[in-house]
């Protein structure tokens, strides 16, 4: 367990930002993506001139409160991001952050290429929308989710 403002938490492997109003948590197993699509979303957010900024990358406090996950990182490595095979980078970051959407990076394949709708990640009371994205690197990945989920989207 984890100190978040006092209050105990989980440190789960994600990596966890905010780009305009939204927050958004990339979960997955080693390699899956998740980092990449994390900074692919900043630098997108970065250029429509929405606010972009690091919570947590590579292991992320999660905890719940009034039924909203909250997001903060670990002391050691807060505003650092590793972009796979070019190394750690620094990134503008914020304390914590809600989530609002959590992305699930995978391969592209026959088998997921039209995940279930409306799919749900529950963490500890909480309920998320959950969606899944390929990492091909075909599509910018933050327009893919804000055309999946504009209702993530909506105050910006």
């Amino acid at each position: 367990m984890t100190a978040y403002l006092g209050a105990p938490c989980t440190t789960d492997h994600a990596t966890a930002i905010i780009v305009g109003e939204t927050g958004i948590l990339f979960v997955g197993p080693s390699g899956a993506g998740k980092s990449a699509m994390a900074f692919a979303c900043l630098s997108s957010a970065q250029r429509l001139g929405w606010n972009a900024a690091l919570i947590a990358d590579d292991r992320t406090c999660l905890e719940t409160r009034s039924g909203r996950c909250l997001a903060s990182c670990p002391e050691p490595i807060r505003s650092l991001i590793e972009l796979r095979g070019g190394g750690i980078a620094q990134y503008r970051r914020v304390p914590r952050g809600i989530i609002h959407l959590v992305v699930a990076p995978g391969p592209a394949s026959a088998d997921s290429r039209l995940p279930e709708s409306n799919e749900i990640f529950p963490y500890d009371g909480a309920e998320l929308p959950l969606q899944r994205l390929w990492h091909d690197g075909a599509v910018d990945p933050l327009s893919a989710l804000r055309a999946l989920r504009p209702d993530c989207f909506s105050g910006i």
